[in-house]
């Protein structure tokens, strides 16, 4: 479902996903709601003030919860808010398998399975045991990284190229995910190089 109404900024800053997700839950509309995964939050156009802010729910199958609340409105500030339905799922998908963006998992053409941590050539849940940059090698004098703690190397995005995993949130792919035009831009700009 989407959310219009509201202001991408308040107060000079952005609208980020943690503050809307603060504010759904203090409002009575979403008091049994569970979201399935961050809100999005875009400029309801390019020269707009205004935001678009995409929530995903969980809801049973004949989509309850969902229905209580599309066309419902509330206040932020001096802001009238409106839940309205939508497609299911509009956004880009990532596949789990590449970690790249434009294909589902399901027909994912690639015969190796990726990490999104390292993008070695294993999955991400077993990322400490098979990456080389947590691995012990006394070749190198570089030990394991130890069991319960993080990882202390720096990720890169194999999409952008930014240091974070490829499904994190702060990625400018994944903030897109909701706008395809942006997405054919990166393709495009992919295939020129």
């Amino acid at each position: 479902m989407k959310i219009i109404g509201l202001p991408y900024k308040i107060n000079q800053d952005v609208i980020s996903p943690n503050f809307i997700e603060g504010v759904l839950k203090e409002i009575h509309l979403f008091k049994d709601v569970v979201l399935a995964s961050k809100p999005c939050v875009i400029k309801a156009s390019p020269k707009s003030d205004m935001a678009v802010v995409w929530v995903d729910i969980w809801d049973s199958q004949s989509g309850s919860s969902a229905k209580n609340i599309i066309n419902c409105y509330f206040n932020i500030g001096r802001f009238i808010a409106t839940i309205k339905g939508t497609n299911m799922n509009p956004g880009v998908p990532q596949c789990k398998n590449c970690w790249k963006w434009g294909h589902l998992t399901l027909s994912c053409c690639s015969h190796i399975s990726r990490c999104a941590k390292c993008y070695g050539a294993h999955i991400t849940k077993h990322h400490r045991e098979k990456a080389w940059c947590c691995m012990e090698n006394k070749k190198a004098n570089h030990s394991a990284t130890k069991e319960g703690k993080p990882c202390p190397h720096i990720f890169k995005c194999m999409n952008c190229k930014g240091d974070h995993q490829a499904d994190s949130y702060s990625c400018p792919y994944w903030r897109n995910h909701f706008n395809r035009e942006w997405h054919g831009r990166k393709q495009q700009e992919l295939f020129q190089k």
